[in-house]
């Protein structure tokens, strides 16, 4: 039996880069997994097929985070297809976009992250565990400045944070944990790839400065190792490239 055989999980933002892996990862453990889209159902599919293939248990829902409806139905898959839901990987995150609106970064980054949680909670019984990705360059970005491009996704997803930490105690009470992984820029996310876009050269001159960045791959194996870490809840897992942010 793998650590996570008797684990329901909700991976936001599963479709395909960092998300998608973690989603394996835990699948390969014994999780049973819904693995969330937004718009692209094949990737999302393929994902899926290749967690039954070796062997595990998945679903694809395509679900909008930024509508109430949206967590809603990745709540009622979990509960549908595996009868509960006790591990909740908050991956999902984005801003960078165009034609999504001012305020999308905000919504996806901050409010659907605490509506997810809520609604969430609603099935999720005692020694369940939330656990929620952010960046070095968001978590630290009221004391160290970040690429222009990126600050209005970082400080939208440090609001997202500190909006879910408020939410400690009330987890707290009923049993649940939460612990935040935070990563370095990671080499091949979209994210990476949209800021190289808008400030040629930042991904080597953050790489340089890091020694290394952190693959896909790699990072997704520290994430999913959080879901059964003995850690408290509130910890902050740093992965990678800390020490620029904190010295």
């Amino acid at each position: 039996m793998g650590a996570l055989e008797r684990t329901t999980a909700i991976v936001t933002g599963s479709s395909r880069g960092i998300g998608a892996e973690v989603a394996k990862l835990l699948a390969a453990q014994g999780a049973a997994v819904v693995v969330n889209y937004r718009q692209k159902a094949p990737r999302a599919n393929k994902v899926v097929a290749g967690i039954e293939a070796a062997g595990g248990r998945a679903v694809a829902v395509g679900a909008d985070l930024t509508s109430a409806e949206g967590a809603q139905a990745l709540v009622d898959a979990a509960v549908e297809n595996y009868g509960g839901l006790n591990l909740l990987v908050l991956n999902a995150s984005g801003g960078m976009e165009t034609g999504l609106g001012e305020d999308y970064a905000l919504k996806l980054n901050r409010d659907a992250q605490v509506s997810m949680l809520t609604t969430a909670l609603d099935v999720m019984p005692e020694n369940s565990r939330v656990v929620f990705v952010t960046s070095h360059q968001a978590h630290f970005i009221n004391s160290v400045d970040t690429m222009d491009a990126y600050e209005p996704v970082a400080r939208s997803k440090r609001a997202g944070e500190d909006a879910l930490r408020d939410m400690v105690p009330a987890l707290t009470e009923r049993g649940i944990s939460f612990v935040v992984v935070s990563g370095d820029m990671i080499e091949g996310t979209v994210t990476a790839t949209l800021l190289d876009r808008a400030a040629p050269g930042a991904i080597e001159a953050r790489r340089q400065e890091a020694g290394r960045l952190y693959s896909v791959e790699e990072f997704a194996a520290e994430i999913a190792a959080m879901a059964t870490a003995d850690v408290p809840t509130g910890h902050t897992e740093y992965v990678g490239g800390a020490e620029h942010f904190t010295r």
